[in-house]
């Protein structure tokens, strides 16, 4: 794109926009209307695809503050996008051109009654040692970088990044699952790997935004949201691990027994619980997490011992024997020493 388009081409009439429109309601404009216009809507149609470049264009320097700002600096001194002369007969008093403007920007015309005038040709026009043009003048008006900038013509500039997310019911987010996104009216699909933890983010490359510029294409960020799981929770520490929490009861936990507890898949395993287990006390079940790639993870049961909230009256008498039998066991014998270090 070249300083003279920035002249000519009205990128908020493109996109539909007054030019007070705040960055939302660019990034929607241009959403609706990269929908409409892309080529693989409407294949073969030269018009559209036209469309699309004009708007992608637009979008690409209303997008960004700085070129934005630049951009409407033009303009205004432009007058709405007329275009200017570049000397001549055509380019007198009467014209207002191109010359006027600059002549009055740097001081006005020679003396004599001479203007100065500034070429928009290449190295043969009457821009003066080296060349210089049309846009060499804009550049060093912004502080633009010659050939590069925004007013000569543009590197390759790598397309934006697209930030995005999705939410997973906990089971589809550990077993893993093809979700698809809306990148500015193109489907993108992507594979969510098992495994993934609430917050995590997920980066595809190349999938972002186009570059307008034939650089190459922007990423796509995915932060992925995971809604708990009324039993299961993954492992801070190790994603393929899985952990629940069973409750048992006092005599279990006192005397042991052995549980059948749900796992994941929907099946049952066996877990065995000691005589003597503490609530709090975690067992490790192997082989029973997370299956991914890269292996299968285990399955971490973690013992409630649970307070029942009713006593019946043969229960609290049972209760209250067992108390007087193990009334010489304290078990806070060593709490204040330990409080004391």
């Amino acid at each position: 794109m070249t300083g003279q388009d920035w002249f000519e081409k009205d990128f908020y009439a493109a996109l539909g926009v007054p030019k007070d429109a705040d960055d939302a309601a660019i990034k929607r404009a241009y959403r609706k209307l990269a929908r409409q216009w892309h080529p693989d809507q409407n294949q073969g149609d030269a018009a559209a695809e036209a469309k699309f470049k004009e708007i992608g264009e637009a979008y690409a320097v209303l997008s960004d503050p700085e070129q934005r700002q630049q951009y409407d600096a033009v303009r205004a001194m432009a007058g709405g996008g007329a275009r200017f002369s570049a000397g001549g007969p055509g380019g007198g008093a009467g014209a207002g051109g191109f010359e006027d403007m600059f002549g009055g920007m740097f001081g006005g015309g020679a003396p004599g009654g001479q203007r100065v005038r500034y070429s928009s040709g290449g190295a043969g026009g009457a821009g003066g040692a080296g060349g210089g043009g049309f846009e060499d003048i804009l550049s060093g008006l912004f502080g633009g970088g010659g050939a590069a900038g925004p007013y000569g013509r543009q590197a390759p500039v790598r397309g934006q990044d697209v930030l995005t997310s999705t939410t997973l019911p906990f089971r589809t987010a550990v077993e893993g699952a093809e979700v698809t996104f809306d990148v500015d009216g193109r489907t993108v699909r992507a594979r969510i790997p098992a495994g993934m933890r609430d917050g995590q983010k997920l980066k595809l490359a190349g999938k972002g935004r186009t570059s307008m510029t034939g650089g190459p294409a922007g990423d796509l960020v995915v932060t992925v949201h995971v809604t708990p799981h009324p039993v299961f929770s993954l492992d801070p520490a190790n994603p393929k691990n899985l952990r629940m929490t069973v409750p048992v009861t006092f005599p279990e936990a006192a005397l042991g027994t052995t549980l059948e507890v749900p796992t994941l898949d929907g099946q049952t395993v066996r877990v065995k619980i000691p005589a003597g287990t503490p609530s709090g006390r975690t067992l490790r079940v192997k082989g029973h997490g997370v299956k991914t790639a890269k292996g299968t993870g285990d399955l971490y049961v973690t013992v409630q011992v649970v307070v029942p909230q009713k006593l019946s009256k043969a229960a609290k008498q049972a209760v209250e024997e067992f108390a007087s039998q193990t009334s010489a066991d304290d078990v806070r014998a060593d709490l204040a020493q330990r409080a004391a270090q």
